[in-house]
């Protein structure tokens, strides 16, 4: 199946030869500035592609049609491939030939503390920790001073809602039920309600919240 679909997406490219190389005049123009880095941006494409994907070397070119060395040559940063190759490449691995020889994405992004959204609520304070949203799941970190409480939003329905602790003593109230986490303990219970959150000791406690949140209705 895999093979089946580099070979029709192959095959699509070649059919628009004419887009292909508008890709990469454009990608070109872009960069303009950083030509010769070209080689060692597709290098770091690939090897960081093919590991996101599993595949040996010797899988890989033998998925883009080319010799295992003429893979190996590419990843080495001193290839100086031609257009059908990059073509051949970018299909096996179902990306546009602009992601192969963009700069490289970083491998990650780190937020500090004071760039994350807090919300306070009396005793109560709310750290978002999902800086780049999801469209389903929410995380958060909740501190409640001693003797704190909060009412939590019910949310769509079907959502459900995991609560950890991992200090202090939280009480969790939903559905008429009472249910008191300490350290290292988790409840699961239903979002769409109305719920609250108490904490009934003397030292600050603090929990964490990940919400699925229901599909919308309609």
């Amino acid at each position: 199946m895999q093979n089946g679909v580099c070979e029709r997406s192959r095959t699509s490219l070649q059919v628009r030869g004419h887009s292909v190389v508008q890709i990469v005049d454009k990608a070109a123009a872009r960069y303009s500035g950083d030509m010769d880095a070209f080689p060692q941006h597709l290098a770091d494409n690939l090897r960081t592609l093919r590991a996101t994907r599993a595949l040996s070397q010797q899988r890989a070119a033998a998925l883009a049609g080319v010799p295992r060395a003429t893979w190996a040559t590419l990843e080495s940063g001193t290839g100086n491939p031609t257009l059908a190759i990059l073509v051949s490449v970018a299909a096996s691995l179902q990306v546009r030939i602009e992601e192969l020889i963009a700069p490289p994405r970083p491998s990650g992004r780190l937020y500090r503390g004071t760039d994350l959204p807090v919300r306070h609520r009396g005793g109560a304070s709310l750290r978002d920790l999902l800086p780049e949203k999801l469209p389903c799941v929410e995380l958060g970190r909740i501190e409640l001073s001693p003797g704190a409480s909060f009412v939590g939003v019910p949310h769509t329905p079907g959502t459900r809602e995991y609560l950890a602790c991992e200090t202090g003593t939280l009480v969790l109230t939903t559905g008429g039920e009472g249910f008191q986490l300490e350290p290292h303990d988790v409840v699961v219970f239903r979002g769409d309600q109305r719920h609250s959150y108490r904490n009934p000791g003397r030292v600050r406690a603090i929990g964490y919240s990940i919400v699925l949140l229901g599909a919308p209705a309609g």
